[in-house]
């Protein structure tokens, strides 16, 4: 397979079947986290539509450096950061095809200045698309990640995410159910509003597990 950015040793895929799961702050959390164990970090955000990551990190403000022809990735909390969201004008809307999508994508691996890092996360749109195959195809994928809630209809959505990982031959590194339960800051108690632990079963279904499982 091809590898546009081969001085990257490891690439994720977050990924999640619908949107509002919690995908871009657990790609965040996951960064910033493998960062602080030493490791070199970078973040690709790839969800063109809803580019969240630059808001999340703080650098909605922040313009990237042009070195010739190319950008160099803001660096933000340890970690390699570049974003739609840096490029575009705030509250700008894209009116995009796929096929633009899939060009963006392969720019932002291509034209950024991505450093030498052991992992590299790709914050992917939600659902199963173009995105997701254009990255497939650029660039050889390590592994894996879906990002979930105990809701029937998430886990549906997320079904789909981890038959699109097989289809294009990535290993699922597992599942993270978000939102499983709510903890009472006030007697402490754990209440499960949308259920909690229904992601094991689907995970086992794709011979893989629950890495996490995080409360509200």
């Amino acid at each position: 397979g091809k590898n546009i950015a081969p001085q990257v040793k490891n690439f994720i895929m977050v990924s999640s079947g619908k949107g509002g799961v919690g995908k871009s702050t657990t790609t965040v959390n996951l960064a910033i986290s493998m960062a602080k164990m030493g490791k070199r970090v970078g973040i690709l955000d790839a969800d063109i539509y809803g580019p969240n990551i630059p808001r999340m990190l703080g650098e909605t403000k922040t313009q990237p450096e042009v070195v010739g022809q190319r950008l160099k990735p803001i660096l933000s909390h340890g970690v390699y950061m570049m974003s739609m969201g840096v490029l575009i004008e705030e509250g700008q809307g894209l009116m995009w095809r796929g096929a633009m999508i899939m060009k963006a994508i392969e720019q932002l691996l291509a034209d950024v200045i991505w450093p030498e890092l052991d992992v590299l996360f790709l914050d992917m749109p939600p659902g199963t698309g173009d995105a997701q195959i254009t990255s497939a195809q650029s660039i050889p994928i390590t592994a894996g990640v879906c990002v979930s809630t105990p809701q029937t209809v998430s886990l549906d959505d997320s079904k789909r995410a981890l038959d699109m990982f097989n289809k294009l031959h990535i290993p699922i590194a597992g599942v993270i159910e978000n939102m499983s339960g709510f903890l009472c800051p006030d007697n402490g108690k754990e209440y499960d509003i949308f259920g909690k632990g229904t992601a094991e079963d689907m995970a086992k279904a794709y011979k893989s597990e629950v890495l996490a499982q995080i409360p509200i």
